[in-house]
């Protein structure tokens, strides 16, 4: 009887929740144009510290800056077009953050573009006394104010909104401010389900009851909390328990009655969500939910690199690639002449590797054999110590002198300067069967150094460790990533114990 007469109540908390949200909102709005207020005053300070030196009426004019009109509506319409002002609990702070610095970023832009477009009646460009001179550069008063203030705002918004972060989650360890949470599917997903939300108590979110995922139930309780009835007491259990938020955590095998469910729910206003029923080793951490003409698809796996990210990333790898070449061009001329005296056979070795998509394409390397062909032999690994080798040979490959003419693969497009390392079309064949999630390495281009090599995974030893290397890099991509594997190479990327 605890647990139903806490239940009762749940309906009542519900609505104040709600009413509590709204003001919550209006709470953080005007903290929010209060903080963008400071900033725009802070941002025409500086201005006047660096254009015009304080002067000592500099105070009167504070009270009579324009831009502070402008700035709080933009900026207030940019935080919620990202989201800012929704009640998303499963938030976490970082995310948070981030979308606080693009529309603190968007807001500025915004409003100098407009400002541009219809002139600079609001900025005075000049201030009272002309440009100021830092070191080479001439700034301008609206420069300054500008750039101030994009500098400013978001460093203040984001110090202001986790302090509200903080504050709102301690009083939801208290008990205030919760959500009251209705569970469908007593299985291993909602149990699964029920657990992770409890465990994330800063939430807000508290789980009141189950609702089987069967029609009828025998079932009286699930993780300590009553389970009211199966599917066919789903509107009659919501009538009586009113709830901010029902979870959808059906197994695979009811799957079916999603659509039927959402319907439905449809007659109360609560928040649905709905947990797949997939096992966590096919969740990819970049896995995400996309909408092509008002069909929800679910991204399990795609290549990290589309759109912007390619882009950026192709800029790194020709910037890079010229600058390496210029830098390695007398190493890469001196060690030509030696594999040129070296013995019979080319100076450039070529061979087919695999690449982005699938991709053939010839590698260039020094030749570090005795005969190219014994280089281009059949479908397996070179040894340590092979006979094959010459000295120079071994002497290239320890210190992986002998990949520096991939520079030139890196700017046709071939390859890139970061990404898992090419392979040979036969042994890809090999390994697409024998290893699982071995053809991931093919969504990104093959790379002259990688997460696996600055890690020490060269050579002979383990191709699942390789693996599983490969595919963090894939799946955790970034251009900060592909920055600090190509800083860690020129300490851990030349010479290695495993190279050979």
């Amino acid at each position: 009887m605890r647990g139903t007469r806490g239940l009762a109540v749940a309906g009542g908390k519900g609505t104040l929740v709600r009413q509590r949200h709204q003001l919550f909102v209006s709470l953080l709005v005007l903290m929010d144009a209060l903080v963008i207020a400071a900033a725009s005053y802070s941002a025409w300070g500086l201005r006047r510290a660096v254009i015009e030196g304080f002067p000592p009426n500099s105070w009167e004019t504070w009270f009579k800056e324009p831009l502070v009109l402008f700035s709080i509506p933009v900026t207030l319409v940019c935080l919620r077009a990202m989201g800012l002002y929704r009640p998303r609990r499963d938030r976490s702070i970082w995310s948070e953050q981030g979308q606080v610095i693009k529309a603190s970023l968007l807001a500025t832009g915004v409003m100098i573009l407009v400002l541009w477009l219809v002139g600079n009646d609001l900025v005075d460009t000049q201030g009272d006394y002309g440009p100021a001179t830092v070191g080479p550069f001439v700034l301008d008063a609206a420069r300054v104010q500008f750039l101030g203030l994009a500098a400013l705002m978001p460093v203040l918004l984001g110090v202001e909104r986790l302090a509200f972060r903080v504050a709102l989650r301690r009083l939801r360890q208290r008990g205030w401010n919760l959500r009251h949470v209705c569970v469908v599917g007593v299985g291993r997903l909602g149990q699964i389900a029920a657990r992770t939300i409890s465990r994330n108590g800063w939430t807000g979110m508290h789980i009141d009851f189950f609702i089987s995922h069967h029609d009828e139930t025998q079932r009286k309780s699930c993780l300590s909390r009553p389970v009211l009835g199966g599917l066919n007491d789903l509107e009659s259990v919501l009538d009586e328990h009113k709830v901010d938020a029902v979870y959808l955590a059906l197994p695979s095998s009811r799957a079916g009655e999603t659509a039927r469910l959402l319907k439905r729910l449809d007659r109360y206003p609560c928040d649905v969500r709905i947990i797949p029923d997939v096992p966590p080793r096919y969740l990819a951490q970049t896995m995400s939910v996309n909408e092509l003409d008002g069909m929800p698809i679910l991204s399990y796996r795609e290549c990290p690199l589309y759109g912007l990210g390619g882009f950026t990333k192709r800029v790194v790898d020709v910037a890079g690639g010229v600058a390496a070449l210029i830098l390695f061009a007398p190493v890469m001329l001196l060690v030509g002449l030696l594999v040129a005296i070296s013995g019979p056979g080319p100076v450039i070795f070529r061979q087919k590797r695999v690449s982005l998509g699938g991709e053939e394409f010839e590698i260039y390397k020094f030749r570090t054999m005795r005969h190219a062909a014994e280089e281009a032999g059949g479908p397996h690994w070179t040894k340590r110590d092979d006979p094959r080798i010459t000295p120079l040979g071994q002497w290239l490959r320890r210190t992986s002198l002998d990949e520096l003419p991939q520079l030139f693969n890196v700017l046709k497009g071939e390859m890139s300067l970061v990404g898992p390392r090419p392979e040979r079309p036969e042994l890809i064949a090999r390994f697409r069967d024998d290893w699982r999630g071995y053809m991931l390495r093919q969504h990104v281009k093959a790379g002259m150094t990688g997460w696996a090599q600055v890690q020490g995974l060269r050579g002979s030893t383990s191709l699942r460790k390789r693996l599983q290397h490969d595919r963090y890099y894939i799946r955790h991509w970034s251009l900060r990533l592909d920055l600090k594997i190509l800083w860690l190479t020129l300490f851990r990327g030349f010479v290695h114990r495993n190279a050979h």
